[in-house]
């Protein structure tokens, strides 16, 4: 399991961002009582072959010690339609030491294909997604009330030149001290394999609040050696804090 995974996984649920008006969220990463890393998603209208678009652009880097024994800088952007949520474009763009990976990926999703910079063109199954558009399409098409009804959710990802389903479990409900209070949250747990970072498949929890906003608003991960912590730190909308302390 790479540390790529756990920025990506902090933004699971976005359920909040659409685009309008722009909207940008920071987490900060914590082992223990040292501070890891940052993790900022930003969401924007653009246009992308002269239609209109979505832009959702993640970042997580590291900081501090951590980033001076592990250094990670890794950047996922995916541009999808508005009507359907579904991808038009990914771009993954991943520094972690010495390691590099680059790929730009463009979607067909008429003719149930896509076109990868590294591997060509492949068949992939009937609504495709990238790893960032998967949540919020989740969340366009009434996945989420399925999901805390108990029912199973799994969707076709393509990431990384590989293509996986994306399982999804509803775990309950706690109440956890938060940067604004306490809150009742939905627990979610992500289904992903059990690789030398992580414990076993089941120790991602992603905690979003019971509100209207629903924000993910706290993670734990599991991890060999502890748990890593993220908080939710900043959520703007058009450069207006949000957060406020009930």
């Amino acid at each position: 399991m790479k540390i790529t995974l756990i920025f990506f996984l902090l933004f699971a649920f976005v359920i909040r961002l659409n685009a309008e008006p722009l909207e940008e969220m920071e987490y900060i990463l914590r082992f223990g009582f040292i501070k890891g890393g940052k993790a900022t998603l930003i969401a924007e209208n653009e246009k992308i072959n002269k239609k209109s678009a979505i832009h959702y652009r993640m970042r997580g880097r590291t900081t501090g010690l951590v980033d001076k024994i592990y250094e990670v800088n890794d950047i996922y952007e995916s541009w999808v339609d508005p009507e359907t949520y579904l991808p038009v474009k990914s771009v993954r763009n991943v520094k972690e030491q010495k390691y590099r990976f680059y790929d730009e990926v463009t979607y067909d999703h008429v003719n149930d294909s896509l076109f990868s910079q590294k591997s060509g063109r492949k068949k992939v199954p009937a609504n495709v997604n990238d790893l960032v558009s998967v949540f919020f399409y989740i969340r366009q098409n009434q996945y989420f009330e399925d999901l805390l009804a108990g029912k199973s959710i799994k969707i076709p990802v393509y990431h990384g030149d590989d293509l996986f389903m994306m399982e999804l479990a509803y775990i309950g409900i706690e109440t956890i001290d938060t940067k604004i209070g306490r809150k009742e949250c939905y627990v979610v747990s992500p289904k992903v394999p059990k690789g030398k970072l992580l414990k076993g498949s089941n120790e991602l929890k992603i905690y979003i609040t019971k509100d209207a906003n629903r924000l993910p608003i706290y993670a734990e991960f599991e991890l060999v050696l502890g748990a890593l912590k993220c908080e939710l730190n900043s959520y703007k909308i058009n450069g207006v804090n949000q957060m406020v302390k009930e």
